[in-house]
């Protein structure tokens, strides 16, 4: 993929890099910058490093705010095309830079983190030159916050692929350069991969590589710039889980094989003072709401598409109200390996209606979560997510029986 390119320091090669993917964030990215830059001088000061902004052509400036933050580490600009969007588009043509500069590291960091430290760098990148192949961060979460991961990215992935990966979409991470290769090379190449769904890609393909995986705490939160949650959320869910499901069917030689998960090694917890997440804030009627508005809208595609005794089930959840609302783990769990049946038969707007039609569902596993847990500490109701994944695990069989 062709990209524009401003290397002023005629970088050629590169022992280590860290990457800002960006759409017009001039005024966060310099911020981003420094504090990348800080962390590369004080934990590798002895490797060749180079900071890489790969944007989408924004026209707020972004280029110009990056380029002249302060530091001496050498910095390069990409951009794709003047009508070409996404992440995923920045990252591929990351990528390819990355093989050109034969980097042994990378990392990855996003453009708007407020609260962005230099140790976030050593934390991402000295796993990969110990050996690790792919390195996800361990962010302290609100008990709320993140319930796309927490809900279907995290168990599913486990269930699929054997590895207890707790945000295998953050956002950030670290990995070996010459996993670019498998990204390059990857069937896999959709417009959902091209926008929201290039984090999981990217760790799917990791863990599919049967190379080392790590994650590594980071001993914060990760405080962005204030987003309205529900904005993107559609073409959020759409994007990741249709990625999650296209890459599902791709390695179904692999998770068919896969009985159990284990744990994944951690790095980082010799650090610094762990800070608490700012409380997010759920309005449960809204969610119940629009619960209910999905039978108004896709009865009939659930009705078509889910076995009988997880349509009635629905029916009856339905039929709890609020104040007793409850949506079973192995509910969920066995619809969304349905689904992932269904998907597999269906294209086009049918696949996308499908999609759509999961997300009421999702936002009433979302409720049910929040009642099962608003009394409990964080600790606790992590606990209560791993209780989940290990029934993703257990009914597991029956979704490879349903592939056979």
């Amino acid at each position: 993929m062709a990209f524009y390119e401003e290397n002023p320091r005629q970088i050629k090669k590169a022992d280590i890099v860290v990457a800002i993917p960006s759409i017009n964030e001039a005024e966060t990215i310099a911020f981003t910058a420094e504090r990348a830059e800080k962390g590369l001088i004080e934990f590798f000061g002895d490797l060749r490093s180079v900071l890489i902004n790969c944007d989408n052509h924004s026209t707020d400036g972004t280029k110009e705010a990056f380029l002249k933050a302060s530091g001496e580490v050498p910095k390069i600009y990409l951009s794709t095309a003047e009508n070409q969007r996404g992440k995923g588009n920045n990252l591929r043509n990351l990528f390819e830079k990355v093989r050109e500069l034969e980097a042994q590291a990378v990392i990855v960091l996003e453009a708007d983190i407020k609260n962005a430290a230099p140790y976030w760098i050593r934390n991402l990148g000295q796993p990969v030159l110990k050996g690790a192949g792919y390195v996800c961060p361990l962010y302290v979460r609100h008990k709320y916050e993140a319930t796309l991961t927490s809900s279907i990215v995290y168990p599913l992935t486990r269930c699929l692929y054997g590895r207890r990966v707790r945000q295998p979409d953050a956002g950030d991470f670290g990995f070996k350069g010459e996993l670019v290769e498998h990204f390059l090379e990857s069937s896999i190449w959709t417009e959902s991969v091209q926008h929201f769904g290039v984090d999981i890609w990217m760790s799917t393909i990791a863990l599919n590589a049967r190379m080392p995986i790590c994650q590594s705490f980071m001993g914060s939160p990760k405080i962005h710039r204030a987003k309205d949650p529900y904005a993107q959320l559609s073409a959020l869910f759409r994007q990741i889980l249709s990625t999650m499901f296209d890459l599902m069917s791709v390695y179904s030689d692999f998770w068919r094989l896969v009985k159990w998960s284990k744990p994944t090694a951690l790095f980082g917890t010799d650090a610094h003072e762990i800070a608490m997440p700012v409380p997010v804030e759920i309005n449960m009627n809204q969610l119940h709401e629009r619960f209910l508005r999905g039978f108004d809208d896709y009865l009939g595609v659930w009705e078509s598409v889910l076995d009988q005794t997880q349509f009635h089930k629905l029916l009856e959840i339905k039929s709890l109200g609020l104040q007793h609302f409850s949506f079973p783990g192995q509910t969920w769990a066995r619809i969304l390996f349905e689904a992932f049946k269904a998907y597999l038969a269906m294209e086009g707007e049918q696949r996308l209606n499908l999609l759509d039609s999961l997300l009421p569902l999702y936002l009433g596993k979302v409720l049910s979560f929040v009642k099962k847990t608003e009394r409990m500490s964080l600790q606790q109701a992590e606990e209560y997510i791993e209780n989940e994944c290990m029934v993703f695990e257990e009914n597991k069989p029956y979704l490879v029986k349903i592939w056979e």
